[in-house]
């Protein structure tokens, strides 16, 4: 079974995108899905998530996206110290933003076979598969 870390954005692209974004993502998700695979996401996944839709006083999308962290093929991993001491790494070496460090070492650190962003640049990590969505 395919462990699949969704970064943060591909998230918002599923819960909340505008349409194009939304149907590649639910696409992809779908797809991944299909094929036996489950879903990591962090805490700080849920942090990026759903600091919008509080801002801005949308319950309705806030409980869209409640509802997704509680899928059962959803798993939150945790943010160990040995996520901060690779992402600590990844930083440093690559210089990467700091939420995205956190999310790539999130995603080695659970075991993850892939990482589905759509961040260009986060290409560039070797220590995980990285797939762009288009």
């Amino acid at each position: 079974m395919m462990l699949i870390y969704l970064d943060s954005v591909i998230v918002i692209y599923h819960i909340d995108g505008d349409p194009p974004f939304r149907a590649r993502a639910n696409k992809r998700i779908s797809d991944l899905e299909s094929a036996g695979g489950r879903f990591a996401v962090s805490h700080l996944s849920r942090l990026e998530c759903r600091l919008q839709p509080i801002r801005v006083g949308d319950a309705a999308t806030l409980a869209l996206y409640d509802d997704f962290f509680a899928l059962p093929n959803v798993q939150i991993v945790p943010i160990t110290q040995a996520v901060f001491d690779r992402a600590t790494l990844i930083r440093a070496t690559l210089n990467f933003k700091l939420a995205d460090s956190l999310h790539l070492a999130a995603a080695v650190e659970a075991g993850c076979d892939l990482f589905l962003t759509n961040d260009t640049q986060l290409g560039r990590f070797q220590d995980v598969a990285v797939e762009i969505l288009p």
